[in-house]
């Protein structure tokens, strides 16, 4: 079994000066290639910092996480910004696009943060339609994200987080902002490249969305509290 990424006692305790918070107490975890997990738990339970530092957003206080056979605690800032623009797609419950950019131009953003700035050409123009097309936006590459439906806004930040071909994709509350119907849409491309060999993190407080990965983990104070196998 080759593992998309590792976690090994993993801390992280945040120094507010009269008092120290310990969102993480010792998080151990596997992510095989290819696994689906989706992260539970209660506001404070340490699944959006664990997000983070999976997404290596921020680094743990002390233990070990390994992406790619690379330790992330002993990464340099530079060598933390390409592990993020290389190796991890996200998609964020809020969208989080640029409003004055279009569809394709939301997508192309990444690129523009490749090692050595290279300029985007036509090999990569023509990947970003490609992959919008995937997610079913080829229709829709000159619209603004306020011309967009909550639905499809997602569908780019889902383009954006593909194009660079990550081996891994953080996905926190993708469905938080959406309508049942368009949930299910969402998670239908989230199961799709899954059954590609994505590996997919989730957050999610959403027990009918968390039931659509291949296993969830539940978190509370810090810890995982419980790991289940969803059956079917």
């Amino acid at each position: 079994m080759k593992l998309a990424a590792e976690i090994i006692d993993l801390t992280k305790h945040y120094d507010l000066g009269a008092v120290i918070v310990k969102a993480l107490r010792g998080v151990s975890n596997e992510f095989p290639e290819g696994d689906f997990v989706a992260i539970m738990g209660s506001s404070g339970s340490g699944k959006s910092t664990m997000l983070n530092l999976l997404g290596a957003l921020d680094r743990p206080t002390s233990g070990r996480y390994i992406i790619g056979g690379k330790d992330v605690a002993k990464l340099s800032d530079d060598e933390l910004s390409e592990i993020r623009n290389q190796m991890i797609g996200f998609i964020f419950q809020s969208y989080n696009l640029v409003t004055q950019y279009t569809v394709l131009e939301n997508i192309e953003v990444p690129l523009l943060y490749r090692p050595g700035y290279p300029p985007i050409g036509s090999k990569e123009i023509n990947r970003c339609i490609d992959v919008a097309t995937k997610v079913g936006l080829g229709d829709r590459l000159d619209h603004r994200p306020f011309q967009l439906s909550g639905g499809q806004q997602q569908r780019v930040a889902i383009a954006r987080a593909l194009i660079n071909n990550p081996e891994i994709i953080l996905a926190d509350e993708p469905t938080g902002n959406l309508d049942s119907a368009t949930e299910e849409e969402i998670m239908a491309i989230l199961k799709g490249l899954n059954d590609e060999g994505r590996t997919i993190i989730m957050v999610t407080h959403e027990p009918e969305v968390a039931r659509q990965a291949k296993r969830q983990i539940y978190m509370k104070d810090g810890v995982i509290a419980g790991e289940g196998i969803f059956p079917g």
